[in-house]
């Protein structure tokens, strides 16, 4: 799904169409038609810090046949859930190909889950086999899954080398089933979103834009967000792929934002989908990390929470872009986003509708509603990035829909050109006086002030509003909690935004309580807010 170049976002979206084959299998768009390439497929480098280890596309391809030939003889076959544990490297790529090459269902599980989250993911998926290291390995062994036949770890490579290089990959159409990702669980348990092979080319055009018509000649992606989520495998690992552009592969544990200073430097990477708690964090790195000599950044998309004015400004003095912001969720991914070259960026501004893409603001009754007005951002079926359906939950899944309408819980407010703002989640709206108040506005208000690091805002019950607004920020590096710091923030955000919005209580706490993919637990916050009050 390539999308050319033309004058105008209009001209992009009129020229695209969809071209989903009706034989499709995600290995074979993402690494077989590859074979040939010169370019490597992944970078490793090297923990020691010697040259770093590159993998072309046919090795990925020999390497998955030999693994997928394992798995088959284990009784692993089509429609069978396989659960991948582990980190970025190329173990997990391979095993990603091989599950789809054996019509397999990839279940990618993230590294630091306890034993509960995996007991939870691996038996309610009824997961048949396991590829992990030695710590997956430890971390399932006493648990209860009478289904999971399977697990290879330790001895991954002696499995792989054991194997025929020779495998022929299952005949599969866009619709089978190829992909289970489980949701954050910000509310209630999670839920397996699952998708088809189809996936992969409905991800083509939502990353081609915010990355400014990727893939460009010596283009070059990473990200730090774990492949074993969204954002990481399908905005980046695959589709990359899918491109013929090679990946690099950071296995750090926990970010540190001068390594990925250091990191882009010295690999001259290109492109990047960075979070916005990476970029975060990167702007309060030293200012020697922040001028790396050698950063050669072509294009860095952002999703997961909205940038604000100060975070945009910051990405243009470092990097001398403009960081494209962009929206989806794991149902229904990269359905909205920016492009710089295109039209301009406007902070708190999610983008336009993907080519390809129908996403409309509706009201209470599921009917679109006229620009300007708040309502709920909805994404129109049938779309090849849409997800097939909750796994083993058709209630959950026909409530996700109204009508042809997907429906994502989140507010937002569209402008007349079609671009949307995201105001907030339906259950992070906070109702106060008489007043629905988005929390993103607020925090990134509160961003702009040079104290702030990062900032939640939630709804604390208060006997005469209802809930007042109630801010938690975490300090920069050199600032201490003050009462006079606190009233400078009330006023800061009551002069810039409204005085129906400004934070009424300001907490200052070390951290914020965020899911494995970096967003703000908000509900945790105003749990706790409850609780104080005495009504939990």
């Amino acid at each position: 799904m390539i999308v050319e170049r033309r004058e105008s976002w209009e001209a992009v979206r009129a020229a695209f169409r969809w071209r989903v084959p009706a034989r499709y299998n995600i290995a074979e768009h993402a690494c077989e038609r590859h074979v040939g390439s010169d370019r490597p497929a992944m970078i490793c480098p090297d923990p020691a810090g010697g040259e770093p280890r590159l993998w072309s596309f046919r090795e990925l391809s020999r390497l998955s046949n030999r693994l997928a030939n394992a798995l088959a003889a284990a009784g692993v076959g089509r429609g069978d859930r396989v659960a991948v544990l582990l980190g970025q490297g190329v173990e997990t790529g391979l095993a990603h190909l091989a599950a789809y090459k054996l019509g397999a269902v990839a279940l990618p599980l993230f590294t630091l889950f306890g034993e509960e989250a995996l007991a939870y993911r691996l038996g309610h998926s009824g997961a048949k086999a396991l590829i992990t290291d030695a710590e997956g390995r430890g971390k399932v062994a006493a648990l209860d899954l009478p289904a999971l036949s399977t697990v290879i770890a330790e001895d991954f490579w002696d499995v792989v080398e054991r194997a025929s290089d020779r495998f022929e990959t299952v005949d599969t159409g866009p619709d089978d089933p190829a992909l289970l990702i489980y949701t954050s669980g910000t509310t209630g348990p999670p839920k397996g979103a699952l998708h088809g092979h189809r996936v992969l080319p409905g991800h083509l055009p939502g990353v081609a834009l915010p990355q400014e018509f990727f893939p460009q000649p010596g283009d070059l992606f990473w990200t730090p967000a774990d492949w074993a989520w969204a954002g990481g495998l399908l905005d980046v690992l695959l589709p990359a792929w899918a491109a013929g552009v090679p990946v690099l592969a950071s296995r750090a544990g926990k970010f540190d934002p001068e390594q990925a200073f250091a990191l882009i430097a010295r690999y001259e990477v290109r492109n990047a989908f960075l979070p916005p708690t990476a970029l975060k964090m990167m702007r309060q790195a030293s200012e020697a990390a922040q001028r790396t000599p050698g950063l050669a950044m072509r294009s860095i998309g952002s999703g997961g929470e909205s940038l604000g004015e100060e975070l945009l400004g910051w990405g243009r003095d470092v990097f001398g872009l403009t960081i494209n912001e962009f929206y989806g969720q794991t149902e229904c991914n990269l359905v909205v986003g920016n492009c710089a070259s295109l039209f301009p960026v406007r902070p708190g501004w999610l983008g336009r509708a993907i080519p390809g893409h129908e996403v409309a603001v509706l009201d209470g009754a599921g009917n679109p509603l006229p620009p300007g007005e708040s309502g709920e951002i909805a994404v129109r079926r049938p779309d090849p990035v849409m997800f097939l359906g909750y796994w083993r939950d058709e209630e959950a899944t026909a409530a996700k829909f109204n009508g042809d309408w997907l429906l994502t819980g989140d507010l937002g407010v569209m402008d007349e050109d079609g671009a949307l703002r995201f105001v907030g989640r339906e259950d992070d709206v906070i109702s106060s006086a008489g007043y629905r108040i988005g929390p993103g506005e607020i925090e990134e208000c509160l961003m702009g002030h040079p104290a702030v690091a990062m900032a939640a805002a939630v709804g604390a019950p208060d006997p005469v509003r209802g809930d007042i607004v109630k801010a938690f920020v975490v300090l920069r590096g050199g600032e201490e909690p003050a009462e006079a710091l606190e009233a400078a923030l009330r006023a800061h955000v009551r002069e810039r935004l409204s005085a129906h919005e400004y934070p009424r209580a300001v907490e200052f706490v070390d951290e914020l309580p965020m899911t494995a993919t970096g967003k703000i637990r908000r509900c945790d916050l105003r749990q706790r807010e409850r609780e104080k009050a005495g009504l939990a």
